[in-house]
C-alpha cells in the first residue's frame, strides 16, 4: 500500500473523501439545526446545545435533553428563564440529563440571563461586539461560571463557515484523528493555530458539493472520539489508518 505523505497529495485527498462520506458531518445538523446569519433560533439552539454537551455526558442523552427543550418550546433564552429553575430541572431529568440537572439548571439560567441584559438574548450581537476571536471566546465565558473553553470549543467549530471571528483552535479528539490517518505532520500537530490552517489547506484543496470545513471538522471528531481512542480496530478508516499499519506491519493483534 503506497504511503500517505505530502508528496501524494491525491492520495491526501482519497482519505478526506472517504472520512466524509462515511462519518457523520456536524453535530448541529444532527439535531436538525440550519447554522445560519438569518435563523438566530437555530443559532440559539446550537448554543444550548453546546451547554449541554459541555458535560462529561453522552452524546444520546445531549440529544434527548435537546428534543425535549424544542418540545416544550423552550427555544429562546426568555422562554427559558421563564421556565424557573424547578421548571428546568423538570426537563433535564426527562430528557435523562439525571447527573449534572441542578448544577446545569443554575447554568442555564445565569447564562440566559446575562445573554439577555448584555445581547438581547442575541448570539449575532455577541459575536459584533467582539473585536476578535479571543474576544469572542471570552465573552461567550463570561456569559456564565459553567462556560468553560471546551464548551466554547463546541460551539465556535461549527460557525467558522458563518461567523468571521469563531476560530478555535482543534478538539483534541480532531487532532488524534488527524495524526491517525496522517493529515498532520509531527510539526504541525503540536502546534495549535497551524493544526486547524494545515486541516483547512488541505480541505480547501478539492471543491466538495454539500460539504464544509465543520462538516469535516466534526468527522474528525467523532472518529477520534469512537474510535481512535479505543476501538481502532474496527474504525470504517482503518486502512487509512497510521496505527493500524503500524500494527499490522509488526504482525502484533490488539485486545
Amino acid at each position: 500500500m503506497p504511503r500517505l505523505t505530502q508528496r501524494r497529495p491525491a492520495r491526501r485527498h482519497a482519505v478526506v473523501a472517504a472520512l466524509t462520506e462515511r462519518m457523520p458531518g456536524r453535530f448541529s445538523a444532527e439535531l436538525g439545526l440550519t447554522l445560519a446569519p438569518n435563523r438566530p433560533n437555530d443559532l440559539f439552539l446550537w448554543f444550548l446545545a453546546a451547554l449541554l454537551y459541555g458535560t462529561r455526558i453522552s452524546g444520546t442523552i445531549v440529544a434527548h435533553t435537546h428534543l425535549e427543550f424544542v418540545r416544550r418550546g423552550l427555544v429562546t433564552p426568555k422562554k427559558i428563564l421563564k421556565t424557573g429553575w424547578d421548571g428546568l430541572v423538570v426537563v433535564l431529568d426527562a430528557g435523562g440529563y439525571v447527573r449534572y440537572d441542578f448544577k446545569t439548571a443554575t447554568k442555564l439560567l445565569e447564562v440566559m440571563r446575562h445573554l439577555v441584559d448584555q445581547y438581547h438574548g442575541d448570539l449575532n450581537k455577541l459575536h459584533q461586539a467582539a473585536t476578535d476571536a479571543r474576544d469572542l471566546e471570552n465573552r461567550l465565558k463570561a456569559l456564565g461560571k459553567g462556560i468553560g473553553g471546551v464548551t466554547v470549543q463546541i460551539f465556535l467549530r461549527e460557525l467558522r463557515d458563518m461567523w468571521p471571528k469563531a476560530r478555535p483552535e482543534l478538539s483534541h479528539l480532531a487532532v488524534l484523528a488527524a495524526k491517525d490517518l496522517r493529515m498532520l505532520s509531527p510539526a504541525a500537530a503540536r502546534r495549535g493555530g497551524s493544526q486547524v490552517e494545515a486541516l483547512m489547506t488541505l480541505w480547501n484543496e478539492r471543491e466538495r458539493k454539500n460539504k464544509t470545513f465543520s462538516d469535516f471538522e466534526a468527522a474528525l471528531v467523532r472518529l477520534g472520539r469512537d474510535y481512535c481512542r479505543r476501538r481502532w480496530q474496527s474504525c470504517p478508516m482503518r486502512e487509512y489508518c497510521g496505527r493500524a499499519r503500524r500494527f499490522n506491519g509488526n504482525r502484533t493483534t490488539a485486545p
